[in-house]
C-alpha cells in the first residue's frame, strides 16, 4: 500500500474508521487494534453484532473521550432480509424455528410496508442482544431459554429505501437513529406483511458524517503500522 501522509499518533490519540469483517465481534476488533496499537485503553462506538459488516468507529487513547459524541450520531445501513420464516434472534445466527407461505406478498406490498415504518416509534431491545438487564446480558438469558422483561426504547426511522425486492428475497437501505436494532425492524416488516421475516445480511455504511467508503480494514491498518514502524525517525 502507498506511503500514508500522515502519522497515526495512536497512543496519544485516534479516531479510526474501520470495517469490521463478518463474524467478528466489535469486541474481537477493539482486541485486535490494541494489539496493531501497543495501546491498551482503546473503544468503539456503537455495537455491530457478528453477523454485520461496515463501519465501526475505534477511538484509542484520550480520543475515546469523544465516544459518547459518536454514539449518538444517526446510522445508515443496508439490509437483507428473508421473507417467510423467523429465528429466535431476528437474524440467520440462530435456526429458523417457523415458517409461513409468502403467497399474496408481491413488491407492491412490501414497499407499502417498508414506508410504514418510518417514523418515530418504540422498539423493544430482542432478548439475543448485548443489552444488560440485571447486570447480565440479555443474550446469555436467551441462551439460558429464560426471557426476561425489559423497557421499549424510542427510535426513529428517518427513511426506508428499497434496493431489491424478489420475494422472498428483499433489500433495502434505512436512516436511522441509536439504538435501532434492524433485526427487530426486520421482524416486526415480517409480521405485518404476515409471512415472517428474518435478517440474513447487514451492513454499516454510514455513522453521521463519516462513511463505510472510508474505512480501512484490520489488515489495512496492521500493514499502515508496520509501515510507520519501520520508517527511519
Amino acid at each position: 500500500m502507498t506511503e500514508p501522509s500522515r502519522e497515526y499518533r495512536f497512543a496519544e490519540g485516534e479516531m479510526l474508521l474501520v470495517r469490521k469483517p463478518a463474524g467478528w465481534t466489535s469486541f474481537d476488533v477493539v482486541h485486535r487494534i490494541r494489539k496493531i496499537t501497543g495501546v491498551k485503553k482503546v473503544g468503539h462506538a456503537g455495537t455491530l453484532d457478528p453477523l454485520a459488516t461496515g463501519l465501526l468507529i475505534v477511538c484509542t487513547g484520550k480520543k475515546t473521550k469523544s465516544i459518547a459524541g459518536f454514539v449518538g450520531l444517526d446510522k445508515e445501513y443496508e439490509a437483507e432480509m428473508v421473507l417467510g420464516g423467523r429465528t429466535e434472534s431476528f437474524d440467520r445466527a440462530t435456526p429458523v424455528v417457523e415458517t409461513r407461505s409468502t403467497e399474496g406478498v408481491d413488491e407492491e406490498r412490501v414497499r407499502t410496508v417498508l414506508a410504514e415504518f418510518t417514523g418515530p416509534r418504540l422498539q423493544m431491545p430482542p432478548m439475543w442482544s448485548a443489552v444488560s438487564v440485571k447486570g447480565k446480558r440479555l443474550y446469555k438469558y436467551a441462551r439460558e431459554g429464560v426471557e426476561v422483561d425489559r423497557l421499549p426504547r424510542e427510535i426513529v426511522i428517518h427513511g426506508i429505501e428499497p434496493l431489491l425486492i424478489r420475494v422472498p428475497l428483499v433489500r433495502f437501505r434505512v436512516t436511522c437513529s441509536k439504538g435501532t436494532y434492524v433485526r427487530s425492524l426486520v421482524s416486526e416488516m415480517g409480521e405485518r406483511l404476515g409471512c415472517g421475516a428474518y435478517l440474513s445480511a447487514l451492513e454499516r455504511t454510514r455513522i453521521g458524517p463519516f462513511r463505510v467508503a472510508d474505512a480501512v480494514t484490520l489488515e489495512e491498518l496492521g500493514a499502515y503500522r508496520t509501515l510507520l514502524a519501520a520508517k527511519p525517525s
